[in-house]
């Protein structure tokens, strides 16, 4: 067996612990460049920056593997370095990996992308139903198949509301419904006031366009662009200062373009979620693109529900009014 003080003397003695290793030191800092640099790659080409946002909690794997070839090596030089990617992963996303949920709440709402291509909507809605949300937003509905979500959500949820793709149900009366133009040339974003007994809420119901990756175009998300800076100005608009926005933006509060969103309103799970709650794909969650982001409106609690016959998973959040 090695013994602990049999490595220690092999590293100290050994000239070569500060000589090798310096490729791997560079990867090191260059890995911590681009998390803290992220916000200036550039999106001229494919969409590069928006891409490595998308994707940037991710860059943290890189650490341990680093740090795995460093002492393989038997490089303290490379060691050393792989300090600096590591602690800029931890000012970013270590305080994502800490359980930051409350109690209590006025109010639980739900999200979810059901799939317009769902096999059992009825069994999907039962789900969502089962959660015992006060308002649960679902976007991607096939026409054909909104009676289907009507009729097995009716019992829960005395009122709703479809515009298009998107729809609402709520335990609470809704008013004001309407569609919200986000520069598609079709309904895939709408608001209505959730008069709950703690007050009014204006919430809105949006499913920004779809994004992807390509050899030769890169990552393809200017329509998606557009239409959140649409959203955007359509919540800056709102004349309650009490909003919560639900639904799929096909982007993560990291990605810079939907910034005239994000910009101002709060992630639940980011400020009351427990880890990274990743929503899509969902059999194997890589980023969260399915938010509950709110505006004058206190989080309590954020998590994700079980998985149903979408390719999204639900998500769900508790606020106070």
């Amino acid at each position: 067996m090695v013994q602990v003080d049999d490595v220690t003397d092999r590293w100290r003695n050994d000239p070569g612990i500060w000589r090798r290793g310096t490729v791997l030191a560079v990867c090191a800092v260059l890995l911590a460049l681009l998390m803290v640099l992220h916000r200036h790659i550039p999106n001229d080409i494919g969409n590069l920056g928006s891409l490595v946002e998308t994707f940037l909690p991710w860059f943290g794997l890189f650490v341990p593997v680093l740090v795995g070839l460093a002492v393989l090596r038997r490089s303290a030089t490379a060691l050393i370095a792989v300090l600096a990617p590591a602690i800029v992963w931890a000012n970013l996303f270590g305080g994502l990996a800490f359980d930051r949920t409350g109690t209590g709440g006025d109010l639980v709402v739900v999200s979810h992308n059901v799939n317009a291509d769902n096999p059992d909507p009825e069994g999907t809605a039962r789900t969502i139903a089962e959660t015992e949300a006060d308002v649960v937003a679902l976007v991607e509905l096939k026409a054909a198949a909104v009676p289907r979500y009507e009729e097995a959500l009716a019992d829960t949820y005395a009122y709703h509301s479809v515009r298009g793709t998107v729809g609402l149900w709520s335990k609470y009366p809704l008013t004001d419904s309407r569609p919200v133009d986000i520069r598609l040339g079709w309904t895939r974003a709408m608001r209505a006031t959730v008069t709950a007994p703690e007050g009014a809420v204006a919430v809105y119901v949006a499913h920004l366009p779809s994004v992807r990756v390509k050899l030769k175009a890169g990552f393809t998300a200017n329509q998606r662009d557009r239409s959140a800076d649409q959203l955007g100005e359509a919540i800056a608009d709102e004349p309650n200062n009490k909003v919560i926005l639900l639904g799929d933006l096909n982007g993560t509060m990291n990605d810079r373009s939907l910034n005239a969103v994000t910009s101002q309103m709060r992630s639940t799970q980011g400020a009351a979620g427990d880890g990274m709650g990743f929503s899509w794909p969902a059999a194997f969650p890589m980023a969260r693109i399915d938010q509950v982001l709110v505006k004058g409106v206190e989080p309590v609690a954020s998590w994700s529900l079980p998985r149903t016959d979408s390719d999204h998973l639900p998500i769900a959040a508790s606020v106070k009014l």
